[in-house]
């Protein structure tokens, strides 16, 4: 049986679209009404000039953010693992501090915006048997690199999820855990990716997820696009970095760069160890280069998709790039 992401939710307690149940209505009793939850929104994107290269630099001031054609105020902005600047409403800017953590005063707590919440989902299946040795030097490579700000959690899964290493800083600690790792059984890649998701969705600030993959899936009970809906909805890049061959699995492949592009990471697919190392390289340069923007959504009717749009306000903009997530959709909760 196949559950669709709100039956998923409702049978595993999870919060982003949760089962709304009622009493039963009485004549004359006025009906209930849901409203749309404003949360605040975090935005991670790159900006690439026309050979690709990354522009770094940028001021908030040369930004505009928009919801479905709406302005927003951005809040806090950021570049790679830099301290948050406040942005003041005359767009001015101070650094974040944490005497400021009180969301209701407009605040935010700095350590939850500095460096990246880095999930590494570390596929342990029969598929990955043959390449597994290599294929965990290369995300032990990946962590040790990483930016000494940003946390880093390593997740495995065959047909369950284990956190072999949960969020924190001590590479040792992640590394130990990703050693006891053992390969074997069926995979269940989209249980798991949700799981993590729900995980990262938990922790403030800035997050991504690293899906290391060989690609097939043969025991999920959740379909790949209601798991790619989530991590829109929530803000949170997926990276894959596949190991199967793309011409003889086309329907992962086809998956894989879907959750990616949507939700505002990137795919790779890497049969050899070598081009394994040149991706998590790709994704930690495409980590130390990006620009966080945070803001709470102007007032919007539309309780379905929002798309969002990144504008680039300077005479070079029209031959940059941005690549963020093209939208998300709002929690609904009841009155």
């Amino acid at each position: 049986m196949k559950l669709t992401r709100r039956h998923f939710f409702a049978t595993t307690g999870g919060s982003l679209v949760p089962a709304l149940t009622c009493p039963p209505m009485l004549f004359g009793q006025d009906q209930p009404t849901f409203r749309v939850k404003v949360d605040m929104v975090v935005l991670s994107f790159t900006v690439t000039d026309s050979k690709g290269r990354y522009v770094n630099g940028l001021k908030p001031v040369d930004f505009r953010v928009l919801e479905d054609g709406i302005v927003q105020k951005v809040n806090t902005f950021a570049e790679g693992n830099r301290p948050p600047l406040q942005i003041l409403d005359d767009g001015s800017t101070k650094p974040l501090v944490t005497a400021q953590a009180d969301p209701e005063k407009g605040g935010i707590a700095t350590d939850a915006f500095v460096g990246t919440n880095v999930f590494v989902l570390f596929d342990t299946s029969n598929y990955m048997y043959r390449g597994f040795v290599y294929a965990s030097d290369a995300i032990a490579d990946f962590v040790r690199g990483l930016d000494r700000a940003d946390s880093v959690a390593v997740y495995t899964f065959s047909r369950n999820l284990t956190r072999a290493a949960t969020l924190n800083r001590e590479r040792n600690d992640v590394l130990q855990g990703l050693r006891k790792a053992v390969a074997g059984d069926e995979a269940a890649l989209y249980n798991a990716l949700l799981l993590t998701l729900r995980d990262a969705a938990k922790v403030p600030g800035r997050k991504v997820v690293i899906v290391f993959s060989n690609g097939p899936d043969s025991a999920s009970m959740v379909a790949p696009d209601d798991v790619r809906a989530v991590a829109e909805d929530e803000g949170i890049p997926i990276y894959v970095i596949s190991t199967s061959d793309v011409s003889r699995d086309p329907i992962s492949t086809g998956v894989f760069r879907r959750l990616a592009s949507r939700t505002g990471g990137k795919s790779f697919f890497a049969k050899t160890w070598q081009k394994q190392v040149e991706a998590f390289e790709a994704i930690r340069e495409d980590l130390g280069n990006s620009y966080t923007v945070t803001y709470y959504p102007a007032p919007n009717p539309n309780e379905g998709f929002r798309k969002i749009t990144v504008e680039v306000r300077s005479d070079a903009a029209k031959k940059y790039r941005v690549s963020a997530r093209p939208g998300y959709r709002p929690r609904t909760g009841g009155a």
